[in-house]
């Protein structure tokens, strides 16, 4: 089957030739070696995907100036297109086309682009590369794989023996708590080797995790859910902003999950915010919660030695996880994908009388649909090297204008401090710009006599300083002034 050839603008040449090398893109002359060239192949597929262009010139590195030269037509570009087909066939993960520019650039350019693959995958030489940054690094040590596979979704270290008495769980009080109410006909030993639980007279992490009292003296880091409570907006917590010492919630899973949820709750329902009757309690779904606490415990890697971390800022929660998306699983497609990275564990706990995993692979769909129901902005997934952090902001629905407006119909003035809490806008330069669009069209005005620390604005009466030359003559003040 041929490959397309898909003619593209001159805008759409600039677009690509000022493209920076990052995790997701990497641009190569033609020059290079198709074997080198599947060493990029590979790392994208084995990190979240990417895109490679090849027939681009690097110019001057340190100016980002780059030249369009491909291949003379789509012949010349054979070599190339057999060695990746042969690693890394058409078909769902990868795609291949020819990119045709305009007159002026010279040349076919090939534009490979790579899916997250649910396979490990090897370049030409044979090694395993996965991407980072804007490098292909080599993954050779047994440790570095076996976190791959685990990604992948290939292997889970809840099937792992661990080396403690099997009585440990089989005499546990939750595992005779989870009998009596589940599964009254079965013994613990019995039936945990009947879920494949037990291997050679050894419990698996999973098993200890769901039905030990105490997993975490068998399992220490990387088996608890620690609290923080940070008084302040910034975008990294510091020692200096924590309200108490972190909190450390522990027991077997179906425990944590529910006590880790009732802390957060209690937590956040002393962070006060600036609302239409003044200083309110802040305000998330519980579910949203549940869900996202749910899900990092019980889709997390637990190979990896970290806890789960839940921060509790004066604008948002964290929930962070250990271990990256795993297997096909991206941002872009988690609300839509499922795939259960532990198992045994989602299926088992599910078994448990009021099962917080209830609507299994609906979890994270419940969080969001829970935050539009009141007004709130959707959590935010972000993938790190090695976890996946969801952030959920107490931020409303509408533009900062219209936040700005709403608020001024239950209070005389604002300042710029109370704008960026509600909207959380970090910025107070972008807040004062916003003031200045709203001043110019007559819809607020400045407080008259008031400024320095304790400016504010008002719904426009024109009696105010609501010119624009007013305010603009204030912008080179320090930080901080209103």
């Amino acid at each position: 089957m041929p490959i397309q050839v898909l003619p593209v603008t001159a805008a759409d040449v600039s677009k690509i030739l000022q493209l920076e090398e990052n995790h997701f893109a990497d641009l190569k002359a033609i020059e290079i070696a198709p074997s080198k060239l599947t060493k990029a192949i590979a790392a994208f597929a084995n990190a979240d995907g990417g895109e490679l262009y090849i027939g681009i010139d690097e110019i001057d590195k340190s100016k980002n100036i780059r030249a369009w030269r491909g291949f003379s037509d789509a012949e010349a570009a054979n070599p190339h297109i057999l060695v990746f087909d042969n690693l890394f066939p058409l078909g769902q993960d990868f795609s291949y086309e020819f990119l045709q520019a305009p007159q002026g650039n010279s040349g076919l350019v090939l534009h490979v682009t790579i899916q997250k693959t649910r396979q490990v995958m090897t370049a030409s030489d044979g090694k395993v590369y996965v991407r980072r940054g804007s490098q292909s690094v080599p993954y050779t040590s047994p440790e570095h794989l076996d976190r791959l596979r685990r990604n992948k979704g290939l292997t889970s270290f809840e099937t792992e023996p661990v080396a403690v008495p099997l009585d440990l769980i089989s005499n546990s009080e939750v595992i005779i708590r989870f009998m009596l109410d589940v599964v009254p006909s079965a013994e613990p030993s019995a039936w945990l080797r009947k879920q494949l639980l037990v291997q050679d007279g050894k419990p698996t992490v999973a098993a200890l995790l769901l039905y030990s009292d105490e997993p975490q003296a068998a399992l220490p880091k990387r088996s608890a859910i620690k609290i923080y409570r940070y008084k302040t907006t910034d975008e990294q917590g510091a020692r200096e902003n924590l309200a108490f010492n972190p909190l450390t919630i522990e027991g077997c899973l179906y425990d944590q999950i529910h006590d880790a949820v009732e802390r957060t709750v209690e937590i956040i329902e002393q962070v006060r915010v600036l609302g239409p009757e003044g200083l309110e309690p802040i305000v998330y779904p519980v579910e949203t919660l549940h869900e996202i606490i749910t899900n990092a415990v019980l889709h997390r890697d637990y190979g990896i030695a970290d806890d789960v971390h839940v921060r509790v800022f004066d604008n948002r929660v964290e929930v962070e996880s250990p271990g990256s998306l795993p297997a096909h699983i991206t941002v872009q497609n988690i609300l839509a994908e499922r795939f259960s990275r532990n198992g045994t564990i989602v299926r088992l706990i599910n078994k448990f009388p009021d099962p917080p995993n209830k609507d299994v692979g609906e979890g994270l769909n419940t969080a969001f649909a829970a935050m539009k129901r009141l007004r709130l902005k959707d959590p935010v997934i972000h993938q790190t090297e090695n976890s996946v952090l969801v952030e959920i902001r107490h931020q409303k629905l509408g533009t900062p204008e219209e936040l700005i407006m709403e608020l001024l119909e239950t209070h005389d003035e604002i300042t710029n401090k109370q704008v960026r809490e509600v909207t959380g806008i970090g910025s107070e330069n972008k807040v004062k710009s916003i003031f200045l669009r709203l001043a110019e069209a007559h819809q607020i005005e400045r407080v008259p006599n008031k400024g320095g620390a304790s400016a504010a604005w008002r719904k426009f009466t024109g009696g105010g300083a609501s010119s624009a030359t007013s305010e603009t003559s204030e912008i080179p003040s320090p930080p901080g002034l209103f």
